[in-house]
């Protein structure tokens, strides 16, 4: 722009001289080689200005090229921008639909088993009602039955009598296995309200992408169910004892990994599941797998226990305590990722009981995985409606009761299960992981936790 600013203002000037010089030729009579020099100088001038206006268009029209050039890169960065995003928002609306189909079903389900639980205590009432009326007959025939036999002992009990004791038994009978059966249908009827309310959050928060930002400042809470920790299929070991953990069911013959009952000392009896490896049987606290399981749960729930032992659970603080704490025991915590690549890190420990909110001491032992977890520091157990003294309220953003010392989002393999898509980076910061002290994150699909006693001859 200077380069032309400067020619527009030279040109005028050489037109002028040369103007001037061709009046003055005919006022005064000059010398022609004067003349000739000084046409040659304003040739040269006129020639210096063009030349270099022809660089400052030649610099002019290589910026433009470059500025072009970067605007062409943005819009296709744009593009592919725009292009992943609407691929997203495609598998979102897919999810959506696919959520809103079960739910749908579940509804029906749902509906199926209220009336089928009302039916049930319609039919329980009327049984019970029998029964009253029954026992008040028995009562009165017991009584004319003792005046008589007191009046004759010889006598017989009369048939009538027999028949009817053996028939009020049976609606006894009846009667109790109609209560085990409502009780049956009130817990698949919570089960089924516990996967509605999760699907309606999973809606919310996938359905309306506007309200992405809100919902996650809003903090959502899953619903607070009473979990049900189902004990059957049990193998039953047949021993006058009941073993005090899954180490002493191995050393017994049982080398196959299951479900087993165990009593530890000064213990109530209760069922676990045993991973035998390693030519040992070790006790699992804690596994997760596909994330049907819902860990944002309560203090006492965290407590006594939830899950299903043949799928996700916890096992329960109360009971991991009752194992550990008359002998020494290791923890191995198990993970693997979604390339299917297995991590292990093995500690020894000490845990607390209630009083202490359960408190963790951990020493790391071996493992092919960084730590995560703080050594040589007591980590008490939280929940988001039980927070321990003295240490910062996690729970509530990181989803999930687990052990805390004075900072957060170390690791939490009780968080909120996510699946292996883009996320925003709060809601990733709820799912499972493992972030190492050296500042690695592991993105986690599976985790067990388990225990074994360091002295294997101590748990006989």
């Amino acid at each position: 722009m200077h380069t032309i600013k400067l020619f527009l203002f030279i040109v005028p000037l050489v037109i002028s001289s040369k103007i001037d010089q061709d009046y003055s030729s005919y006022d005064s009579m000059s010398p022609e080689p004067k003349s000739r020099f000084a046409m040659l100088d304003d040739v040269k001038i006129l020639a210096n200005g063009l030349l270099q206006l022809g660089h400052g268009l030649k610099d002019f029209v290589h910026k433009t090229k470059g500025q072009i050039n970067d605007i062409f890169q943005k819009l296709n960065i744009f593009d592919q921008s725009f292009y992943d995003l609407s691929l997203q928002t495609n598998e979102i609306k897919e999810e959506e639909k696919e959520l809103r189909r079960t739910t749908s079903k579940l509804q029906v389900k749902n509906e199926e088993v209220k009336n089928m639980s009302l039916e049930l205590t319609s039919k329980l009432e009327s049984l019970l009602e029998e029964k009253n009326l029954l026992q008040q007959k028995v009562k009165y025939l017991e009584k004319q039955l003792t005046s008589l036999t007191k009046n004759q002992p010889e006598i017989q009990e009369h048939p009538e009598i027999t028949s009817l004791k053996n028939f009020v038994e049976q609606q006894d009978n009846s009667i109790k296995d109609l209560l085990q059966t409502v009780e049956e249908q009130y817990r698949q009827l919570n089960q089924q309200h516990s996967q509605i309310k999760e699907i309606e959050n999973q809606l919310r928060r996938t359905g309306v992408q506007e309200s992405t930002e809100n919902s996650l400042s809003s903090k959502p809470r899953a619903p607070r169910t009473t979990p049900f920790l189902h004990l059957n299929e049990t193998k039953i070991v047949e021993h006058d004892d009941i073993p005090a953990n899954c180490t002493t069911i191995y050393n017994r013959g049982e080398h196959t990994s299951g479900i087993y009952s165990i009593r530890p000392s000064n213990s109530q009896a209760f069922n676990v599941y045993c991973d035998v490896k390693s030519g040992s049987s070790w006790t699992v606290i804690q596994h997760r797998i596909d994330g049907s399981q819902n860990f944002n749960e309560t203090w006492e729930n965290y407590r006594y226990g939830f899950g299903r032992l043949d799928g996700e659970f916890w096992l329960g603080l109360e009971k991991i305590y009752s194992i550990v704490k008359k002998s020494n025991y290791v923890l191995r915590i198990e993970l693997e990722d979604w390339k299917d690549n297995k991590h292990y890190i093995e500690y020894s420990f000490h845990l607390g009981d209630h009083e202490t909110n359960y408190t963790l001491h951990l020493v790391e032992i071996t493992g092919n995985v960084p730590s995560a977890l703080p050594e040589h520091k007591d980590l008490a157990f939280s929940t988001w409606d039980h927070k321990a003294k003295g240490h910062v309220n996690c729970p509530e953003s990181y989803s999930g009761g687990w052990w805390c010392h004075d900072v957060c989002g170390e690791n939490n393999l009780n968080g909120k299960y996510n699946k292996p898509r883009a996320k925003t980076k709060p809601e990733r910061r709820r799912g499972i992981y493992w972030k190492s002290q050296n500042g690695r994150l592991y993105s986690i699909k599976s985790t067990k936790m388990l225990i074994h006693p360091t002295d294997s001859e101590s748990s006989e």
